[in-house]
């Protein structure tokens, strides 16, 4: 019992007892009145009220502005007869609900217009019961003014938020079919042939094995080197499947980078955060790619690779100092930029290369700020 109070109190906190308090400071003002009869009409009222709004928040369509103009008639009314202005919060939460923007907008204004005549109303006519609970009463105008937006901003960003994962999941999904697809072809182009060839040279081996032993041998021969050469292309493709971290691609650019005699130097952080793993193996690919151009065409003598992290994207910029060699040859399959900002483009980021001083490239990826743990 003890534990589902305090998971209960972790996560309302205080609301509940303030709506609590709201609730029951009506009949307060109520009982305040000199007349029996205006006692049990408040009470009645105050019943009406509350069985209304809980009819208006379970309702859908035009209903639920006619509740809500209903239950603006009695928030006056009760701020006339009784002082009682805190129907007027009940009501700016409500309408804060509302997801129609022009209906929203319809309500609050005839609630803050109408809340304000009311209020003004009572201080002019100097009720003393009123000008008693004055203070209150402006921070409940100022609910009003401000909780309606407060509630329909809010519930507009969870509906965007909303929006968005079911976005991102589509987007996963989309993204292991295709994985499945490429999979497929690479198995299809790999094995396919390989195995078709080493069962029909099998075969023929066989044959001719009694006839002609000596061409078997030179079958079998030529079935265990394409066996050999199809379970190094799997290997191959299965490396190439595994995720790369930056880190330990930036150690193999060093590696080549060190062989081919241009001085690496690097700046930044390699290990990444608020990256998830697809967009971390794209930026490693674009890295080995963009240092295979520096090593193959550039003739430099030093490379510079830096990446940057900013809440909102991550930079990664690849320099050195050797000769660009125009822009027709930039595009040229040795090249390989072409793959580079098709891959980039699935991930929205972008490439962007200058040839001033030597060539640069400067890749930006934007940032999965909400990347869950299982993820990482």
């Amino acid at each position: 019992m003890i534990k589902r109070y305090l998971t209960f109190e972790k996560n309302n906190g205080i609301a509940p007892y303030i709506w609590t308090i709201l609730c029951i400071l009506p009949f307060y003002f109520i009982f305040q009145s000199p007349s029996t009869i205006q006692i049990v009409v408040g009470i009645l009222l105050t019943l009406v009220f509350f069985i209304l709004y809980r009819i208006a928040f379970i309702s859908k369509g035009w209903p639920v502005y006619l509740w809500t103009l209903i239950l603006i008639g009695i928030s006056i009314t009760a701020s006339s007869l009784f002082s009682y202005v805190y129907f007027a919060f009940f009501l700016a939460y409500f309408i804060g609900n509302i997801k129609d923007r022009i209906a929203f907008l319809t309500l609050y204004f005839i609630h803050l217009i109408s809340t304000s005549a009311a209020i003004n109303y009572n201080i002019v006519t100097h009720e003393k019961l009123f000008l008693q609970q004055l203070p209150f009463v402006i921070i409940i105008w100022i609910s009003v003014i401000l909780l309606p937006f407060s509630i329909h901003n809010r519930k507009e960003r969870g509906q965007l938020e909303e929006k968005l994962e079911d976005a991102n999941k589509r987007i996963s999904e989309l993204v292991k079919a295709e994985e499945r697809q490429r999979i497929a072809r690479d198995l299809h182009d790999t094995l396919g042939q390989k195995l078709s060839l080493i069962g029909l040279k099998s075969d023929l081996a066989r044959r001719l094995i009694s006839k002609d032993p000596e061409q078997a041998r030179m079958e079998l021969k030529d079935v265990q080197q394409t066996a050999r050469t199809a379970l190094s292309e799997v290997r191959k493709m299965v490396s190439s499947m595994r995720g790369i971290r930056l880190k330990d691609e930036i150690l193999r650019v060093n590696q080549m980078l060190d062989a081919a005699q241009i001085k690496f130097v690097g700046e930044g952080e390699f290990t990444l955060t608020n990256v998830s793993l697809l967009t971390e193996n794209i930026l490693s690919m674009c890295l080995k790619e963009a240092v295979n151009n520096v090593v193959k065409h550039s003739g430099a003598t030093s490379c510079f690779i830096s990446i940057e992290q900013s809440w909102k994207e991550t930079v990664l910029t690849i320099r050195d100092d050797g000769l660009f060699k125009g822009e027709k040859e930039m595009l040229i399959e040795g090249h390989g930029l072409i793959g580079m900002k098709e891959r980039l483009e699935f991930i929205n980021g972008s490439l962007e290369l200058l040839t001033k001083e030597g060539t640069t490239l400067i890749i930006r990826v934007p940032n999965d700020a909400k990347l869950s743990l299982k993820e990482e």
